[in-house]
């Protein structure tokens, strides 16, 4: 059953939210399934798999490239698709968004496009402390063999960026790099204000919107922003699939990325000639059937509507805060705001002195699926003195017994690690 727009106008339904993803009815160990690792990948509905199963078994055929009927179908249902994410993060023109694998190949895209091909040594890039590994490995890159600077935005005590030193941090910058909303504390960043101070101080800027596409509007002209990279799999759709919108002139300016079939215009013996954007950053065979996918995600969401789903996940992660606090107090350190307005619905947690990975263990016993380990952020994890954290991420068929089911499974933990 897949929920309508009228059945969601005033407020997001969980209840039949949840009837239209089957892994939630399934049991493990005699327990309901939990799910509460979306964060690092999302639950699908049916709707999405529908989509991709009718394409495959009716329209399926390579795209670009043939002239019979089938071919220049399959053709419209992929740029059709393109034209969709161009309208989910308020692109101007769909020729801006570039499908990639994700957001990490988004953002080693414009590593190498951009920042190799149009930086000089000395040059400095931006970023945070806060960032996936996905947003630091390719400015070290970068750095490594290129010889660009990469400076740090630290953090507050409580999760924030700390942007007290921003005008020294931003002299000689080229880029700075910011992700829209942490994978690990859930902090929402003021990209806005970021941009500006970046732009002012003539650098461009590029967000690492993976945690904040699939759960609110993002709109690229109200960011500010010059590159926005974001993945499928985080927003109800297929994985192997994301997007990299960039203001169409620097698509122009930037030299691809790739090689290959499709990027083309002219090949000769003497070189060749790229094809216009977004085509000359698609090398080879793309994935067809995941753009109708992430398409068809999109339009889901759409449905439940995007304030919905932010409303819902401030709800549900505020009681999960409030019901952490209360059962554990100073036994469970909670990362990042303290608000659930200031952060997105993840909640990264230690427990006194429990493991992160033996609370995982003891909590899938009780059917309920938190990530344990680094996050791909080791160098926040240095910063907040820990090898380690769980964390609990709610989307949209989470609800309050979610919640409730994490604190119970938590207290057996402590009572099983008591023992």
């Amino acid at each position: 059953m897949t929920a309508q727009p009228s059945a969601m106008a005033a407020s997001l339904d969980v209840a039949t939210v949840k009837q239209d993803f089957a892994v939630l009815r399934r049991e493990f160990k005699g327990r309901r399934l939990v799910f509460l690792d979306s964060a690092a990948s999302s639950q699908k509905p049916e709707a999405v798999i529908e989509a991709m199963d009718r394409f495959q078994r009716t329209s399926y055929a390579n795209i670009h490239r043939g002239v019979y009927a089938l071919a220049e179908e399959a053709t419209a249902a992929y740029e059709t698709a393109r034209a969709r994410i161009a309208r989910l993060v308020g692109a101007s023109d769909s020729s801006e968004i570039v499908f990639t694998r994700g957001t990490t190949e988004a953002i080693n895209l414009v590593a190498h496009s951009y920042g190799r091909h149009r930086m000089q040594p000395g040059d400095v890039v931006v970023t945070t402390h806060m960032e996936h590994h996905a947003n630091i490995v390719p400015w070290h890159m970068l750095a490594d063999d290129h010889g660009v600077d990469v400076r740090w935005i630290p953090l507050t005590p409580d999760g924030k960026l700390d942007l007290g030193d921003l005008d020294r941090l931003l002299d000689g910058a080229k880029l700075v790099t910011v992700a829209h909303a942490s994978n690990v504390l859930g902090t929402l960043n003021d990209v806005r204000t970021l941009a500006d101070a970046a732009h002012a101080a003539g650098a461009l800027v590029l967000v690492d919107a993976a945690q904040s596409v699939p759960h609110m509007t993002v709109d690229v002209e109200a960011l500010g922003c010059d590159f926005l990279a974001f993945s499928a799999h985080k927003m109800c759709g297929p994985t192997g699939i994301g997007a990299l919108w960039a203001r169409r002139e620097l698509l122009d300016d930037m030299p691809p990325f790739l090689g290959g079939g499709e990027m083309i215009l002219d090949v000769r013996v003497d070189g060749f000639t790229p094809a216009e954007p977004p085509h000359k950053f698609e090398a080879g065979t793309m994935p067809i059937t995941e753009a109708i996918g992430f398409a068809a995600a999109a339009d889901y969401l759409d449905d439940l509507g995007f304030d919905n789903v932010r409303r819902h996940e401030v709800e549900v992660t505020s009681y999960a805060l409030d019901a952490l606090r209360d059962r554990f107090g100073e036994r469970i350190r909670i990362f990042g705001p303290e608000s659930a307005e200031e952060r997105s619905g993840v909640i990264s947690f230690q427990m006194t002195d429990l493991h992160a990975h033996d609370v995982s263990q003891v909590l899938d016993e009780e059917g309920v699926c938190v990530r344990a380990g680094h996050h791909c952020a080791k160098p926040l994890m240095r910063e907040l003195g820990v090898p380690a954290t769980a964390r609990a991420s709610f989307y949209i068929y989470n609800d309050e017994a979610d919640a409730d089911a994490l604190v119970a499974a938590l207290a057996r933990a402590e009572e099983f690690f008591s023992l």
